[in-house]
């Protein structure tokens, strides 16, 4: 059986960029599982999450755990709409740790879009209650200080979107 090689989709934007939209529309292609970030860290650390440290702190954990896993999924064929911020060159070096050891294609959808489209997006957003977290403009302002856009050289297929 000559099946295509597993991809790992990865998502790099400033929040409510449109990252999880796109993922989802990814996630329904067939033999290709979602793995949503923000659903695993409310189910399991919803209550201990209320600054961006415990942010860090928790999705860490989740990394840990979830690394192995992930190359487990990718090398049994199936491809990974990984759901998790990769708006850090250590994110992103975490992803990449993961095609080397599955062997998998890799693709950074990055959305590059203009913090006012972004905030905009944000307040509707938290007024639509649909999202496990509600993210404040001053905590959007200090996450976007972290933001680092992706490179070529960081060893994914580099998909672009922007607002038209």
């Amino acid at each position: 059986m000559n099946e295509a090689k597993p991809t790992l989709f990865v998502f790099c934007g400033k929040p409510a960029s449109g990252k999880s939209t796109h993922a989802r529309k990814l996630s329904q292609s067939e033999r290709t599982v979602l793995i949503a970030e923000d659903e695993w860290l409310a189910a399991l650390f919803g209550k201990e999450m209320s600054s961006i440290a415990d942010f860090v702190r928790c999705s860490k954990k989740l990394r840990d755990i979830m690394g192995p896993h992930i190359v487990s999924v990718l090398k049994a064929g199936t491809s990974v709409v990984l759901d998790f911020h990769a708006n850090t060159v250590e994110a992103r070096a975490w992803m990449s740790d993961i095609l080397q050891k599955s062997g998998a294609n890799g693709q950074l959808h990055y959305f590059d879009l203009p913090d006012d489209v972004c905030k905009a997006r944000l307040r509707d957003r938290n007024q639509s209650g649909l999202h496990p977290f509600q993210l404040s403009e001053d905590q959007f302002d200090q996450l976007s200080r972290h933001f680092v856009a992706p490179s070529d050289e960081e060893g994914f297929l580099l998909v672009v979107h922007r607002v038209e």
